[in-house]
């Protein structure tokens, strides 16, 4: 099916989310939407989805002009969308949430037989894995992603739009996404992929629209550079590295020692961990999520209990402070997941850049709030961390999730702190953004503040830290210096002791050299040959 956007304009009062775009999606092909935040990439295709009227233009869907009133609409002709977060019904099964809104019935109940055939098809036809009856609450986040695969699909999507697909995925998850969209594709699907990851871009586009500020700035290939689709996207030369100078830690300021925490199951989810951080550097927790690394971070913040331990930071135990006594204590915190447990998304963007701050005298009298003062810090941090709004009392819940992020991070480093913990604090941001969070975090470490940094991505692991412990099954499986190989870290995230995976990757090199001398070797002996032949090489079948 062949989809077309022209002149497409949508306004929010004086804002202009999109200004006069146009779009052709081929059929069979995988086009990609690459910009920054707040770019107005997810708006034009809810507009395309029918969640939004366009001010101005036409949507043509194999040259005929069509007109959405509503999701349901773009569905029938052959549009299906996978929101950057999720529209599912947590308490509801794979299959019941597959069904829902074209529900089947048997008599006068709904046919569940026929929606778990529907699933297990998809999920075989694609090697999804999914269960038709486990629950949408108890599915890990890659596989509830999946799951609105399959709802599209089930609908008899033509064209699948995929915003921000891989904002809370895994380095693993996002490679099976990728074969998933290739899947697709073969099969004459067609997929936009609204993403500001450079890397993916280049590994899994047919075609890149670039959108910077609600327009059309350019249209790229795969073959061009990351350096080059980065300066498109965000207006300027963007360095992709981190620029650091090596760290000058001081004493041990944050300890850990022996820390167990339990998840709900009782299982543990941290085991017996030990770390220290020092004052002036920045410690990287690795692994795979579910390795106990979110637990450990939300245990020093006193969002859940320790069974056992202790983490001291100065010297003062923090554990049995509460989250308000450890907030007090100087200790900024970044949560994982920014929509539930970072921003309040019905309450302004003022107001949520203080949240943590209402009872400081500079923005309370009395019983009362003092209102200017919150908005000029809030203008004052919008411009300083470049957060995209409509203004400091739009509600903090129709900003991007990166410009929310935005918003987390200014209000953690805004004030002074003796320690700064941040879960993927980077997650969903575009690389302009990244660019900047990353010279702030440096900037706090540089002040002498202990940095401590969970994230899954481990190009950002490895450019921020200082030193790296990876986690495994709740426990620490090693502690090594910034500059290690990827090769060792990635299978210490797998499990494999430290002194084991140098082994094997210095092996692994060994044989790889020998390979590419056998290589040269061989190469040699053929053009020899082929001189002798009279510079004609023979044809050879090969299996």
């Amino acid at each position: 099916m062949k989809l077309e956007l022209r002149g497409i304009t949508k306004r929010f009062g004086s804002l202009t989310a999109n200004d006069s775009i146009d779009l052709v999606v081929e059929p069979g092909e995988i086009h990609c939407l690459l910009g920054e935040n707040g770019a107005g990439k997810s708006t034009l295709m809810n507009v395309l989805y029918g969640l939004y009227q366009p001010d101005e233009g036409k949507i043509l869907v194999d040259d005929e002009e069509m007109t959405f009133d509503g999701p349901g609409e773009a569905i029938d002709a052959g549009i299906g969308m996978v929101h950057q977060h999720f529209m599912l019904v947590p308490v509801f099964t794979v299959a019941e949430s597959v069904v829902l809104g074209h529900e089947k019935t048997k008599g006068l109940l709904l046919d569940l037989d026929a929606a778990r055939a529907q699933v297990r098809e998809v999920s075989d036809q694609y090697g999804f894995g999914v269960d038709p009856d486990a629950r949408i609450e108890d599915l890990p986040v890659g596989v509830q992603q999946r799951v609105e695969i399959i709802k599209a699909l089930v609908g008899d999507a033509k064209v699948l739009i995929l915003d921000e697909p891989t904002a809370v995925l895994t380095p693993q998850e996002t490679d099976e996404l990728i074969e998933i969209m290739r899947q697709l594709k073969a099969d004459g699907t067609s997929v936009v992929f609204i993403t500001h990851k450079l890397r993916e871009v280049r590994e899994v586009a047919d075609r890149i629209t670039v959108i910077r500020r609600g327009a059309v700035v350019g249209t790229a290939d795969p073959e061009t550079s990351e350096n080059e689709l980065a300066s498109l996207m965000v207006g300027r030369s963007v360095s992709l590295g981190v620029e650091k100078a090596p760290a000058q830690p001081g004493e041990a300021h944050l300890v850990i020692s022996d820390l167990v925490v339990r998840d709900p199951r009782g299982a543990r989810a941290v085991d017996r961990v030990s770390l220290s951080v020092a004052r002036g550097e920045i410690l990287a927790v690795a692994g795979v999520d579910g390795n106990g690394q979110s637990e450990l971070a939300e245990a020093v913040l006193g969002l859940v209990d320790a069974e056992s331990g202790s983490v001291t930071l100065g010297g003062r135990e923090l554990l049995g402070l509460g989250v308000r006594g450890v907030l007090d204590a100087g200790v900024g915190f970044v949560p994982e997941d920014r929509s539930t447990d970072g921003v309040v998304a019905t309450l302004t963007v003022a107001e949520n850049l203080v949240l943590d701050l209402t009872r400081s005298p500079a923005y309370r009298s009395g019983l009362s709030l003092r209102r200017t003062a919150i908005r000029e810090n809030a203008e004052k941090q919008v411009q300083e961390f470049d957060v995209r709004t409509t203004g400091v009392e739009a509600p903090v819940g129709t900003l991007s999730g990166g410009n929310q992020q935005k918003v987390v991070l200014a209000r953690e480093l805004s004030r002074d702190l003796e320690l700064f913990i941040a879960s993927q604090p980077t997650r969903g941001l575009d690389v302009g953004s990244i660019e900047f969070v990353h010279q702030r975090i440096v900037a706090e470490r540089d002040a002498g503040t202990p940095v401590v940094i969970v994230s899954t991505e481990l190009d950002e692991v490895l450019q921020l830290a200082d030193r790296i412990a990876v986690m495994y099954r709740g426990t620490v499986i090693g502690v090594v210096d910034g500059d290690t190989e990827r090769d060792v870290l990635g299978l210490m995230m797998a499990g494999v002791p430290e002194d084991e995976a140098r082994e094997q990757v210095r092996v692994q090199g060994g044989r790889a050299r020998a390979g590419r001398a056998d290589d040269r070797s061989t190469g040699t002996d053929e053009a020899a040959a082929v001189a002798a032949a009279g510079g004609r090489p023979e044809r050879q079948e090969s299996a």
